[in-house]
């Protein structure tokens, strides 16, 4: 993304240098306009690579014009304080998450404290045709707020645990393994919470491989395999009833979503034992727990039937 963290918690009472570094961190081009008050910004980030998430304190009154980078979807939550864009109903939301929208945007703010996580856009529109199997996909988001409650409900829960839970262990953080699900996990997050050709994509020569509830549900299983789901949840995601859930699963893929969720599961925990090392201490027992498998006897069995080894072989191999 091509930004740059820096070192510790910035903070600068000077507009000019307080906005450069803003530039820097959260890929957004300001120049001050009227100024209100005095200026105090502090900043600080977190992540590398296509997920970036940081932490924006603005005091006082002021005004400024961003123009929001098109390279990045950028996430945001006001933790404290009143910012927005100019004009009739353009302010940013005192609760729950909300999409930056693209091009030029005249901002204003009082005392500020903002979230925000970026997503580098190229890694989020290939994601998206990867969960929709269309080469061609081209994502546009048409909204800025979540499409449920529930949808918000579930973006926060997703960005508090990598912000508090994995962002801060430099063990998870180091693996590239790891890295990459927690990157996974959030995209995927993104493209079920807030409204884009995503989740209604346009019709292509293609055949879609399942109509978008029963897609919506796989990609959110799928998106959530280390967490203890219930049927009742999946369904609230795809926004079809639990009946509905099921025969749709049953009509589409020939199967159940809990059916779904082992399979995923196990396909998940491969990877993990293709990629494991003993000699660095990973375990079965530890891959078994991460995933949710609630019986080691039963996933050996499983394993077997469908990869021709034991799981620990795997592992040693």
């Amino acid at each position: 993304m091509g930004v740059q963290r820096p070192p510790g918690v910035f903070t600068t009472c000077d507009a000019t240098a307080g906005l450069a570094v803003f530039q820097e961190v959260f890929g957004l081009r300001a120049t001050p306009a009227e100024a209100d008050g005095p200026f105090y910004l502090s900043l600080s980030g977190a992540g590398e690579g296509p997920m970036r998430f940081g932490r924006m304190r603005l005091g006082g009154a002021a005004v400024l014009e961003a123009e929001h980078d098109p390279r990045v979807v950028r996430v945001g939550q006001v933790l404290n304080g009143t910012g927005g864009a100019t004009g009739i109903r353009s302010r940013f939301p005192p609760r729950g998450p909300f999409l930056f929208s693209p091009g030029l945007l005249p901002g204003h703010w009082q005392d500020l404290d903002l979230l925000t996580v970026g997503l580098d856009v190229t890694a989020v529109e290939d994601h998206a045709r990867q969960l929709l199997g269309v080469e061609a996909f081209h994502l546009e988001f048409t909204g800025t707020r979540p499409v449920s409650a529930v949808m918000a409900r579930y973006w926060l829960s997703a960005v508090t645990h990598l912000h508090r839970g994995l962002l801060p262990n430099n063990e998870v953080m180091s693996n590239p393994l790891l890295r990459a699900e927690a990157v996974r996990s959030l995209t995927t997050a993104l493209l079920h919470t807030f409204p884009s050709t995503f989740l209604a994509p346009p019709a292509t020569d293609s055949p879609s491989p399942a109509p978008g509830g029963v897609r919506g549900a796989a990609a959110f299983i799928d998106a959530h395999l280390d967490e203890d789901l219930t049927v009742a949840q999946i369904a609230a995601a795809s926004g079809l009833s639990i009946r509905g859930l099921q025969a749709a699963f049953r009509r589409e893929l020939d199967t159940t979503p809990m059916a779904y969720l082992h399979a995923a599961r196990l396909e998940a925990a491969h990877r993990d034992l293709q990629a494991g090392d003993p000699r660095t201490g990973v375990t079965v027992a530890a891959i078994v727990a991460r995933w949710q498998i609630p019986h080691r006897g039963r996933f050996a069995a499983a394993y077997r039937r469908r990869y021709g080894q034991d799981p620990a072989a795997t592992l040693r191999s």
